[in-house]
């Protein structure tokens, strides 16, 4: 996936956000201190402000990131002029971050809300704009369903890509991506399903 973040690209910054990801997946964010996130990338608190103004410049870093990811991503894989092969692309890139990030797909579910009013509406405007990357190859696919319709399911499918966090421990990865794309793929592409009900 490619790097999109408003911050120049810095190893250590990295190192410290994918550390602070599993700590705060593990513990909770209120439940792991600057002096933790220090210790898992042997820092000591006080070196780690040198990299962020604190615990909440790193939540609000690490959701940014991920965000502004899996849209530069996605609006790539969308690009394809087959809206059925984009779709395919869509499945799998997101298939790839579910099973590869389960704590950023946890903390983004759990702690949002602890993230700065303005960094917040950040991320959801980001949030969004992937999600009609979707829309829009759905559509073309299927140019007749309502596009609020279209969102829903999109939503849907997201609620099932990113519940491995849960339901992946029992495959391997790769039995397990097949699994989430052809459910996906058949949550989705309901053109030979039954009737709406």
């Amino acid at each position: 996936m490619t790097h999109a973040s408003s911050e120049p690209a810095n190893p250590r910054r990295a190192e410290i956000l994918a550390a602070a990801a599993e700590l705060f997946a593990r513990r909770g964010y209120h439940g792991v201190s600057i002096g933790d996130l220090g210790r898992a990338v042997g820092l000591t608190g006080p070196a780690l402000y040198r990299h962020f103004r604190g615990k909440e410049a790193v939540l609000a870093e690490m959701l940014l990131d991920i965000s502004g990811r899996l849209l530069a991503e996605g609006a790539r894989r969308a690009a394809d002029p087959d809206p059925a092969a984009a779709l395919d692309a869509l499945l799998r890139g997101h298939i790839a971050f579910a099973l590869d990030e389960p704590a950023l797909i946890t903390v983004h579910g759990r702690e949002l809300d602890n993230v700065p009013e303005a960094d917040r509406h950040r991320v959801r405007r980001l949030q969004r704009a992937y999600v009609e990357e979707w829309v829009g190859v759905l559509r073309r696919l299927r140019p007749g369903e309502p596009a609020g319709r279209t969102r829903a399911a999109v939503h849907a499918c997201f609620g099932l890509l990113n519940s491995t966090p849960y339901s992946a421990a029992g495959l391997d990865r790769d039995e397990m991506a097949e699994l989430l794309h052809a459910m996906a793929l058949a949550a989705l592409d309901r053109r030979g399903g039954a009737s709406p009900m």
